[in-house]
């Protein structure tokens, strides 16, 4: 099956019979891409998702979302998002991955210190005198 592109939306992706060694799993994919991997509970699923040199985000859909709690902070990406979308990003909180995905954090006060050089720039208008 062959993909299509309009305007700029592409055709979304859904691979199944992906084994843990293929390459699909071991990149970052910016695309609409779902890559299905079928594990025996919760342990392998996190093995799975920390066996990469990436983490940017990652998701946890569950029944059960104490659970999906626990899973989602024994995941080493940047962001873990709990039934939700793996693509989020809000000016207030931080933004940015584990490993070998990105250069920091972004956002809220960490954008501060990323963006910011702090400089104190004083104006006299008048003559003073100087105090020694």
């Amino acid at each position: 099956m062959e993909g299509s592109v309009s305007g700029n939306v592409m055709t979304p992706y859904i691979l199944t019979d992906v084994r843990k060694d293929m390459s699909i799993l071991q990149n970052e994919i910016f695309g609409p891409v779902a890559v299905i991997v079928p594990v025996d509970g919760d342990e392998e699923a996190i093995e799975v998702a920390n066996n990469t040199r990436y983490g940017l985000s990652s998701a946890v859909f569950t029944g059960n979302l104490e659970r999906g709690i626990q899973v989602a902070r024994r995941i080493q990406t940047g962001m873990v998002h709990v039934n939700d979308q793996p693509v989020a990003d809000e000016p207030h909180v931080v933004f940015g991955g584990e490993k070998e995905s990105g250069l920091g954090r972004i956002n809220g006060r960490w954008a501060l210190e990323t963006y910011t050089t702090y400089k104190w720039v004083s104006v006299q208008v008048q003559t003073r005198p100087y105090p020694f």
